[in-house]
């Protein structure tokens, strides 16, 4: 192995961020295990080509297919597991599918395997630590292009839930009223459908659950949980994380009684998160034909193998006909960073993600009397939005007059694609270890939309998918345009904008928008 040339990782150099220096050392005989992604072994350069028909028309792969057709070739796992065995790692898992492979060994070793420079613990700037390193990930030569990402190496937590919790809340609405005022079709409950979310920390209490939905006048959803590297359902662990889990579980459970629900668990680093996308995106055995996540962090605290691989992941999951729903952030247009500039969320910016934006709601008699952009100022969070610099104008967005970059002045991918109520001042009632509150956040807009979309799946019979191609093509059916409010430097207006995107939904009119029969409000 001396002398062997080696090539560095492309996007594999974290970016250490302030208040984040090195403060010791690691314990080099520990094990951890690391995730590598591989190429796949041909493009889905198909799937934005076939994206803009109705969904009873359009091109969608079985999982199987998938894995047989576009998965990780046995020449490169293969040669995967020779590296490996180079430097004493054991290959623990291998999955042609996901295009992932697990290893397992020192942290000594893996400094060998992958060139790791300056390994060691890091500070965080709120209190505690977590092991990082500094400079690319190498491989040897030959490997060069066959390993597309190396995870689990740096251990920082990747990703915050984008949950807020009001002093005292104007007002307070289920789920079900929720559906009511945005006109959810009726007739279907979402049953047939399995609606997948992630989760990177809490979990949930059946007997909550129970008392939950008895009190909805609904049978509780089936929930069951599927842990990714060791993560778990651990509720009373981390009472905002458990917000997290509770309000996902009951806003789909309540707009989408009839769906299935399955809980990825996994630990709160980008390993954790990534590995736990690729797994609903492949899971044969629950089958998601929606996943919802409710977890984010600005584009740039990713780095680009991260950025990379999820969004590949995401292209997977439009090639399968499953909608990702992504909560847009709870932090305005500067995302929460202090640099004073202008940033947006990941995974929200993802071309393939549906971002989800937020709303003040009112209704009155059930119906809506108002509905603005959310920004309760600095203290009270606003909803995310603006214009990515990772990611260019993706092509269903070249006809809605997408801004440029407050910052850069350039063209990128516009944030967010849709909205809904998020407001914690207009929250929804949930119940969380055992105690009722009203929470907000764009949290709780992936997980309405994850339930509007099994309820449209069920309508048309057949999974709506990568559905923004056919968003924007709908224009304004389909949606209440939100037009007065901001979210810091984006205005709303008149079509879409970087607030609340193309506007929060009216489900019946979105059905027909897709082919699908007239409906009314549930």
């Amino acid at each position: 192995m001396a002398g062997t040339e080696r090539i560095a990782i492309p996007g594999s150099q974290p970016a250490i961020g302030p208040g984040q220096r090195r403060v010791g050392a690691v314990d080099g005989g520990e094990e951890i295990e690391v995730t590598v992604y591989l190429k796949p072994s041909a493009p889905l350069d198909w799937v934005d080509d076939t994206a803009a028909g109705p969904p009873a028309q359009r091109r969608t792969i079985t999982r199987e297919q998938l894995a047989r057709d576009y998965g990780a070739t046995p020449q490169d796992i293969d040669a995967v597991r020779a590296f490996a065995a180079d430097y004493g790692l054991e290959v623990t898992s291998a999955d042609a599918g996901r295009r992932a492979v697990t290893v397992r060994g020192s942290i000594n070793a893996v400094v060998q395997a992958f060139g790791v420079e300056d390994i060691g613990l890091f500070e965080l700037p709120g209190g505690g630590t977590y092991r990082g390193h500094s400079g690319p990930l190498t491989v040897p030569a030959d490997l060069a292009g066959v390993i597309t990402g190396v995870f689990g190496i740096d251990a920082r937590p990747q990703a915050s839930a984008q949950i807020r919790r009001p002093a005292q809340a104007a007002a307070s609405y289920t789920p079900v009223q929720v559906a009511q005022a945005y006109s959810f079709p009726t007739g279907v409950t979402g049953a047939g459908e399995t609606v997948g979310i992630l989760e990177l920390g809490g979990g949930y209490n059946q007997s909550d659950l129970d008392t939950y939905f008895s009190g909805l006048g609904l049978s509780s959803p089936s929930v069951t949980a599927v842990g990714v590297d060791g993560g778990s359902n651990s509720p009373g662990t981390d009472q905002n994380a458990d917000g997290e889990v509770m309000l996902d579980i009951e806003v789909i459970g309540g707009v989408a009684p009839g769906a299935r629900i399955v809980v990825y668990f996994a630990p709160n680093t980008d390993q954790g998160f990534i590995d736990a996308l690729s797994t609903a995106v492949h899971d044969t055995t629950n089958k998601p034909s929606v996943v919802s996540i409710s977890w984010g962090g600005p584009e740039d605290s990713w780095t680009a193998q991260a950025r990379s691989q999820m969004e590949q992941t995401l292209t997977e999951a439009a090639a399968v006909g499953v909608t990702v729903t992504v909560a847009a952030g709870d932090n305005g247009s500067t995302d929460g960073v202090s640099d004073g500039k202008q940033h947006v969320d990941f995974p929200a910016a993802a071309p393939h993600a549906l971002a989800c934006g937020g709303t003040t709601l009112e209704l009155a008699g059930g119906a809506i009397s108002s509905e603005t952009v959310w920004n309760d100022g600095a203290s009270g969070g606003a909803t995310g939005g603006g214009v990515s610099v990772e990611f260019p104008l993706p092509s269903y967005q070249s006809q809605v007059n997408v801004p440029t970059n407050a910052d850069t002045h350039q063209p990128g991918r516009g944030v967010p694609d849709v909205a809904g109520d998020a407001d914690p001042q207009t929250g929804y009632s949930v119940r969380v270890d055992g105690v009722d509150q009203t929470i907000g956040g764009t949290s709780a807009v992936a997980p309405l939309w994850a339930g509007l979309i099994a309820r449209l799946n069920q309508s048309l019979g057949k999974p709506v998918g990568f559905l923004q191609p056919q968003l924007y093509a709908a224009g304004e059916r389909g949606f209440h345009d939100i037009t007065q409010g901001n979210n810091g430097d984006y205005q709303a207006g008149t079509g879409w904008d970087a607030c609340t995107g193309l506007g929060s939904p009216n489900g019946a009119a979105l059905l027909q928008a897709l082919g699908g029969a007239a409906a009314g409000a549930t």
